[in-house]
This record gives structure tokens, sequence and C-alpha cells, in this order.
């Protein structure tokens, strides 16, 4: 074969993500299963296919076309062609959309418009996350629980990059390099093997060479057991063993998922279509060319296009079906894999004080966080005891109870007693990538939350070395603006008409981030850019000028609808009362002022002395105003011949402040007061850089939410807490029941953000880490009461859970002899279907036959920054809840029933007649019984009062197996009288088929619905998203 055959061939490999077999995470897990498949089509049949293709053009020269067919120049410029063509589009991964304009130029989407926000990858979902590239961890003997061998990547140190006035030099991408030596050590048990981030020139194949062989040669004896079993031989999922070292894989592994997948195109199969005919028509034929030729070379350049197209089309198929099925694997609304709920003690029924006391998980949390043990007893107060006592539970009303120290039991049982579960929710906290957790958010909280406040990593060279901003080689800020504008059209729907989102970023991204909102909300709708003094000393070691501030962009969701809210005035001191005047404290205001009015009089003091305003001064009362007041007695009249002032009475002001758009650090705080208020809770640890003081977003809060309001807060790149914290403060201070969304994925969700809050409810006051006092009664009474919490399979986790299933039949099917050839159906399923058809019913794409047993669907969930999974069952319960947008009323606990049947003996019956399942006796409730139901009752957002029915599923398919589950469910809905409550409910949920429309009365009005259909819909509807 020519070489521009192979060239195409390889590069077709690449884009086909076939050419790194021992990646086998993700979707290469999923491609490699087929690779043979899809190599042979590439070999035997797409790629030959050029050849047979030039036989349907023929042109009037025929002896011409053979003689150039016979030496190989047309395919070769077929390939050509097709190489230059994907080459232009595909980089390190991704498909970028630059629409070539002529070399070197490039046009973009142009509508009109006044102004134009257009970046590179705007046509594609930022996906890449930042915590497989801080860190990655693996196990080398992962059944050994005591000594699993745990190795741990870990990124360290980066280049400087771009900073200040320093460019990035052209064409150094960035590489991972093993860190200069020590580079690899023993710590906490876990091998930690050290990585830098930074421009180079190596190909990061040979970096990952090199760095294996510089482990391998460690001769540490204390690391001897760990090189020996890195350097054994990587064995395969299927058995087989690799060439490569089990070390060589891992680190093929890392560096592989950092560099590929930071975009999915959202239409990739358009795309490239579009482009490949502005391809064809300036680079392939030419006008000039076309003009000057005879008819048959004219024939020729048009058999070179459609065979070019014919096959360019069929690449692309593919290509669009891989990327369309990533983006679908993107979009999907995720399943919560974990529930969980913080609950303050002051609001769980006494009833369950003595399993709570009996704890000893959910004591020693309570020592490490709210250093109960030093609380000494007296005669009044009880004092700490292991194990606690139900006296002391009820001396503490603030302590939170976290669930996840309790079975399932006791969970569900609380759950039961707490009527209107989500009225007194008071905190949703999602562990979760934020833009899934906005997706799954999207039915329930849509145009519910008034005020959204983020600070998102600002792009400096400092958040990309520490990974938390991941961006791609030559796409710095355009990565940047596309991860958050797919993340700000979201939250857009969540806003009320009145809401509004205030976003902190300094001066890198000011510029382009104000650009982006206005494209999201519009221009009209900028409502105020706020300056937050965040640092009040001078920096005298800044190169030109030494930076004090941040900006936070505020825009409206509609500005005209906007309410002003006043900020609360918290100095009154100059109102006095000295006289005893009954309309209470005043202050004296001067009568005239430096602007000019309109009012022209003469003021004749009670001692006759006569006064005219000031040289450059004038009367700041009209004459009427003026008279009304001396009538009112509101004048202060002064000796001699000094001006008089007017009483400012307090009663008479407005309730407030207009807010002004610079927050200086007395009034907001500054980062020195963020510092003393994090030491203040976790002790001079500094576990988490760089927070925000809560006072500032207190004070951004009260120029939107008004006093004592049950409005909702959210915050999407939550970090550690502060907005939550700050809710909290502003709760407490005037008694409102504001909620709180906050959403984070990073480790320190468990090790920074869920602390604080359930020490910032404990009580407000703190000291290194220690409790200064505890919380007022009207302190504990304003606490959070619940906080749930719930954690969302990850993208990663969809990927790992796929599952290729092809049956006896479709194999078949696709070796008839009728399947074959081009154009074939075995082509059009290879290049179309293959992907969707054979993962359909894996664990993460929704096994609707799992639904059996609600309480037991299983998902592989890798743990963050780790290679390391455990199965975990999922909350189908919550999940369906988030996608039918669920407002919870109330959640029973489990019930389990027991019951025997047996068969109609009606003696009028045929004596071959089929005969009714009964019940023999009656349903039973028992401990031990297979028939498991759970209620959850609520009202869907268009206001439905919905009754779901979870229950498990012991007959299975068969069908005696289905007819007794649906008798036991006939029987179950019955004793609950929900047949007779036709007012209670518009909508019943229940999985599995069933009967229970035979049971309404024919003026009943609810209606049945398959949990399964609507959870599939819902999972996969990507409306708004």
């Amino acid at each position: 074969m020519s070489q521009k055959y192979e060239k195409l061939k390889t590069l077709l490999k690449e884009l086909f993500q076939l050419d790194q077999p021992e990646l086998d995470f993700g979707i290469y897990r999923i491609l490699h299963a087929r690779s043979a498949e899809v190599t042979q089509f590439l070999d035997k049949d797409l790629l030959p296919q050029v050849k047979q293709a030039f036989a349907q053009y023929r042109t009037a020269d025929k002896a011409e076309l053979e003689k150039e067919l016979a030496t190989g120049a047309l395919e070769a410029e077929v390939y050509d062609h097709l190489y230059s063509f994907f080459r232009r589009y595909y980089s390190e991964g991704d498909f970028l959309s630059k629409r070539v304009y002529k070399p070197g130029v490039y046009a973009i989407p142009y509508e009109g418009e006044e102004v134009k926000l257009h970046w590179a990858n705007a046509d594609q979902y930022y996906i890449k996350t930042s915590e497989s590239f801080r860190d990655y961890a693996f196990r080398l003997r992962p059944e050994d629980e005591r000594n699993p061998m745990r190795v741990h990547f870990r990124l360290v140190d980066a280049a400087e990059g771009e900073h200040g006035n320093v460019k990035e030099q052209a064409g150094k991408e960035r590489r991972f390099r093993l860190a200069p030596a020590p580079f690899a050590a023993i710590e906490d048990g876990e091998l930690v093997i050290r990585f830098t981030y930074a421009p180079d020139l190596a190909k990061q194949k040979d970096l990952n060479a090199e760095a294996e062989a510089a482990i391998l040669a460690l001769d540490d004896p204390a690391l001897a057991d760990w090189i020996k079993v890195l350097g054994g031989k990587h064995v395969r999922a299927d058995g087989t063993a690799s060439e490569n070292t089990r070390l060589r894989v891992h680190l093929d592994r890392y560096t592989a998922r950092n560099t590929f997948d930071y975009f999915i195109h959202k239409d990739l199969g358009g795309f490239l279509r579009r482009e490949l005919d502005f391809y064809i028509k300036n680079e392939v034929m030419h006008l000039d060319d076309v003009e000057n030729e005879t008819a048959p070379r004219v024939e020729q350049y048009l058999s070179k296009i459609k065979v070019i197209r014919r096959i360019a089309h069929k690449i692309i198929d593919f290509l669009a079906q891989l990327e369309d099925f990533q983006k679908k694997l993107w979009l999907k609304k995720k399943f919560v894999v974990e529930t969980s709920y913080c609950i303050r003690l002051g609001v769980i029924p006494e009833e369950f004080y003595p399993e709570i006391a009996a704890n000893d998980a959910q004591r020693e949390e309570w020592v490490r966080l709210c250093a109960i043990d030093e609380i000494k007893g007296d005669l009044t107060t009880p004092g700490y005891s292991v194990p606690l006592t139900v006296e002391f539970l009820k001396a503490h009303p603030t302590l939170m109870v976290d669930t996840r120290h309790f079975d399932a039991d006791l969970t569900t049982r609380l759950l039961e007693k707490l009527e209107a579960v989500e009225d007194k929710m008071d905190g949703l906290l999602v562990h979760s990538e934020n833009f899934s957790a906005l997706a799954i958010l999207q039915l329930r909280y849509r145009n519910g939350i008034k005020c959204a406040f983020i600070d998102p990593p600002y792009n400096t060279e400092k958040d990309r070395s520490e990974g938390k901003f991941v961006y791609k080689d030559g796409y710095t800020y355009s990565s940047w603006i596309a991860m958050l504008a797919s993340r700000l059209l979201l939250l857009r729907q969540l806003l009320r008409h009145d809401g509004g989102q205030y976003i902190s970023i300094d001066d890198v991204m000011y510029c382009d981030l104000v650009s982006l909102l206005r494209d999201v909300f519009g221009r009209d709708n900028h409502v105020a850019t706020i300056i937050w003094e965040k640092v009040h000393t001078r920096k005298n070691s800044a190169r030109l000028f030494s930076v004090s501030h941040d900006y936070i962009p505020c825009f409206a969701i509609n500005k005209d609808q906007w309410e002003r809210v006043l900020i609360p005035r918290e100095n009154t001191d100059a109102y006095t009362n000295p006289d005893n005047d009954p309309k209470g404290p005043w202050k004296p205001d001067p009568i005239y002022a430096n602007n000019p009015y309109d009012a022209d009089y003469v003021i004749e003091k009670p001692n006759g002395i006569i006064l005219r305003p000031p040289p450059g001064q004038y009367w700041r009362l009209s004459e009427t105003t003026w008279k009304q007041k001396v009538t009112e007695n509101a004048v202060i009249w002064g000796d001699g011949a000094a001006y008089p002032m007017v009483k400012r009475y307090l009663s008479d002001v407005q309730d407030g402040l207009v807010p002004v758009t610079l927050f200086d650090r007395e009034f907001a705080g500054d980062n020195a007061l963020a510092n003393s208020e994090f030491d203040a809770l976790f002790g001079s640890k500094r576990i988490f850089p760089y927070p925000k003081p809560s006072l500032l977003i207190q004070r951004l809060l009260q120029t939107n939410i008004r006093k004592r309001s049950n409005e909702a807060v959210i915050d999407y790149f939550a970090g550690s807490g502060t907005t939550g914290h700050a809710v909290i403060n502003l709760n407490r201070e005037d008694g409102g029941q504001r909620k709180f969304i906050l959403v984070e994925q990073a480790d320190y969700f468990d090790t920074v953000l869920l602390p604080r809050l359930k020490k910032v409810v404990y009580t407000p006051d703190w000291r290194t880490g220690k409790p200064k006092r505890f919380a007022t009664p009207e302190e504990a009474e304003r606490s959070p009461r619940i906080m749930k919490v719930i954690r969302l399979e990850s993208y990663e986790d969809t990927l790992n859970n796929l599952e290729l299933r092809r049956t006896e039949a479709q194999q078949s099917l696709l070796d008839s002899p009728q399947a074959q050839g081009a154009d074939g159906f075995r082509e059009q399923y290879l290049l179309r279907y293959m992907l969707d058809v054979e993962t359909r019913g894996s664990q993460s794409l929704l096994n609707v036959a799992a639904f059996m047993d609600p309480t037991a669907y299983r998902l592989k969930v890798k743990r963050p920054g780790s290679d390391e999974s455990r199965e975990v069952n999922v909350d189908l319960q919550e999940t369906f809840n988030w996608l039918i947008g669920l407002k919870v009323d109330h959640i029973a606990a489990p019930r389990t029933y027991s019951a025997a049947f047996r068969r109609d003996d009606d003696p009028d019956l045929p004596a071959d007649a089929p005969r009714r399942l009964l019940l023999d006796g009656r349903l039973k409730e028992d401990p031990e019984g297979p028939w498991w139901f759970r209620t959850v009752t609520g009202t869907t957002p268009d206001g439905r009062r919905t009754l779901v029915i979870w229950r498990k599923r012991p007959g299975g398919e068969a069908p005696e197996g289905i007819e007794r589950d649906n008798l036991v469910l006939d029987e179950w809905f019955r004793k609950q009288g929900y047949s007779s409550k036709d007012s209670e409910f518009d909508l019943i949920y229940v999985n599995g088929d069933n009967n229970l429309e035979n049971l309404k009365a024919p003026d009943d009005t609810w209606k049945v619905r398959l949990i399964e259909e609507d959870f599939f819909r819902l999972m996969f509807e990507m409306e708004g998203v």
C-alpha cells in the first residue's frame, strides 16, 4: 500500500481511539472491545472502497482514468485529501471547531448581532475535571485489605507559564514529567510518586518511558518490594499478559486521562459535513483549473469529489456516533449514589436519643469537630461521658446528627417521623461535578432560586498549576469560557424572574467574564460591578501595581424586575433625643448645600437676625418645607448668627442604606478576615487556600434578598462552604429561613465544607478550632434544621459501568451475506448504531430489569483522584425524586409482608378454565416477608399531588410470579386506603407492570404511571442542557 494510505490509516486509528490498546478505562475500554471489528472495517472494507468507488464514475476518457488508477495517483490524492481534512480539525484527543475560510483565516457564526462573542470551542462542552489531574492512585494488591500496596501519583509542581508579561513559548505543550529526586517516598503506608506538569518539547510517551526507567531503577531498600511488583507484567481484564509493566500501564493511564477528552462536541457530525463541503470547494475543485480543462478531465474532478465525499461521510458517521454517544453520557442525569442527612438534635424526636447516644462513630465526630469531650458537668449541665447520656443530648440541641454514622433502619424510621421534610431542609449539599448537579436540579428548582454566588477558579497560573482549572494547551482562555458558559446556561433556568448571579473574579478574566455574562443574561441586565477590597496592605514586591481588589459583576434575569434591597443600618448612634422630642431620636442636618437649588428666601431667627445662604451655597429646603419644620418645632436655632439646623428623625429615614459598588474591608471583610475566620474554625492548619470571608457573601446577599426571607441561594463552586456559612449567619441575625444549595466535587467536600457547616450550626463563635461558647436558645432555634447530602455518579463512573452486549441473533444478522458489502447493514450498524444498541441495559444507562429490587441497583463508583472503584447501591428513590422534580412531603419507612395464595375454586367455571389467583387469608406485615414496599409523597412542579410506590418483585418475570406480585400490590394498596382517597393524589407512580388502574372507581381521577418509563425518559431528556 502507498505511504499516503498508511498515513491515513494511522490517523483513522487515532481518530477512532484504537491507537492505545493499553488504555482500558472509559470509552477506550468500550472501543477496544470491538477493535478487531473496527480495524477490519478500516483495512478490508472502508479504504479499499476508494478504488471501487471510482469504477462508478467512469469518464469518457476511460483509458486516461484507468492509467491513473493503475499507478495509484487518484487513490493517493483521495487519501491525501482525507488525511488533510481530518487532521485539520483533530488535535490531541479533541475535534476543535475551526471553520477554515482560507489558509490562516477562520470564519465564525454571525447572525447580524451588533456585538458578537465567540471563543474557539464555543460548540463544545468542557468536561475536564481537576480530580484525576492532581492525584491518581491504584492498589497493587487490591485483594489484600491489610496491605493493599497503594501507589499514589501526585502533582506537586508546575511551571510559571503565562504570568504578567511572561508568555508561554509557542509550541511548548505541557507534559507530565517525573519530579526531581527524591521523587518517591512512603507516606502513611502508601508509595507516593511525584510529578510536575510543565511546558516540555518531549513527547509524553518518551517522558513516560523515562519515568518508568527511573522509578524501576530505585535502589532504596524501603521501596524494594514496591519496585518488584511495579516491574511485573500487567495482566489485562481478559486475563492476557501485556508487554508493558504494571507501572508503565498506570503511567500511560494517568497521563492519557489528563491529555484527552477536554471537550465533547455538541454536533460533530453536522460540523464536519459542513466543513467537508467547504473544504472540497476550496481545496479540491479549483475553478480556474475547471475552466481550462477538457470535459473528460472535469468529469474526473467530479469523480474524485464524489469519492472523497462518499468515504469521508462514512468516517464522519463513525466519528459522530462516537462523539454523540459521549455527549449522551455527559448530558444524562446522573444517579444519586448516596443520600444522607445532617439533622439538628433539637428537631429529632427524643425517642431516638438513646440510639444516638449509644453510637460511638457519631460521638467521636462530635469530639473531633466540637470538642464535646471538654464539656465538664455541673449541677445544672450534664457533662461528657462514654457513652453519651440522653440528658447530654438534650442540653446540646445544635449538635448535628449525621445519618452516615447510622444504619438504614434508624434513618428510615427517623425520616418517617419528620413530616414536611423539605420544608425543614435548610441546606442541600451536592458532592458532584457542577454541570451534573445543575442538570439534576433543573425540574425541582426551575425558576425557584433567588440568588447565585460563585467564586470559580480565576484561571491564573497558580490555579492551573494546582489543578483547580485544567486547560488544553493553546486554549487557556477559551477553555475557561467554555467551562463557565455551559454552567451559566443551566443556572439561568434555575433563577427566579427577580433573581441574580454574582461572580467573584480578578483582572485576568474580568473582561471575558462580563462579555460572557452579557451573552447569557443580556447586556441590559448588568446590575452593577462591585469592587471588593480584598487586601488592605501594600505589596511592595509587586512589579507594576499592588493589586488590592477583586471584581464581583452582578447580572439579573430581568433587571426591570430586580427589587432594590437596602443594606441594614448598623450604626444609629448619631441619633439621640436630648430634648425628649416625642418623635424620638434625631440628628441635626444642615439647611444649606453646595448643590444649586431653586429656593430663594430669607430666614429670620428668633433673635431677629436675618440670614441668607453663605456665598456659593444654596438652601436645601423649599420655603414651604422650612416653614413646616419651624411649625413642627424641628429646628435647632443655635446662638447668635449661627445658621440653624433641622432635625432628621430616625423614624423618618428609610430602613437601610442604598448599596454602593465599593465594598471596603470595614464593610465586607478582606482576605485577612477570611483567614482568621478559618483559623478560628479549624485552628491554624490552613487546610483550604484563599477562602472568602463570610461577611462578604452576607453583604452580597443583603443586596438581593430581604430580611427574614425563606428564599434559596446557590453556590455551585462551593469550595470551603463560605456561602452556607453566610446564610446561617444571616438567618441567625434576623430569624429568616433562607435555604442554601452548595455544589462541590473536590475531596474537601468531606474534609472542609461539611465539617465547617456542622461546626457553625453548633455555635457561631470559635477560637483555634474549638467553640468559645454554646449557642444561645435563639441562635439554636434559628440554626439549620436539616441539611441533605447527596453524592452523584460521575461522568467517569458512567463510562466505567458500560458493558457491550451483542446477542447471538444480532451477530447472526451481522454475519449474514445480505448484510455485507459497501452500504450494507453491517457497515451501517458499525458506523451509526453499534454503541447505542450494544450498551443498552448497562447499569449506568439504566438497567430497568434491575428495578425488580430497587434497593439493590449496583454501580461501580470511583473514589475521586483514584483508579480504585467500589460497588455501591444506587439510591433509585432519591434519583427519581429529582428526575420528576418532586417536593417531598413524607418518606415512609419500608414495610415487608408475607402472603399465601390459592386459586379460585368456583364450581360454575369449566374444568379447563383458568382459575383466578386469590390471597389465602390476609396480607400480613412480616419483618422477614419477601414483599417490600416504601412510599414517598410530595408535589410535582406542576402542582400535582403525587404518590410514589416502590416495591420489590420477588416473583420476577415468570407469569405466575408477576401475577402474585400484582395481587399483593393490589391488596396492599387497598389496605392503605388509597383506592378510597381520590382527592388525596393526582398521580401515582409504581415500578413494574401492574393492575392498579383496575382499582379506580368510575369517578376517580388519579392516574398511574410506570416509574421505569418516566425514569428513562427524564434521565436522557436533553432539553435545556
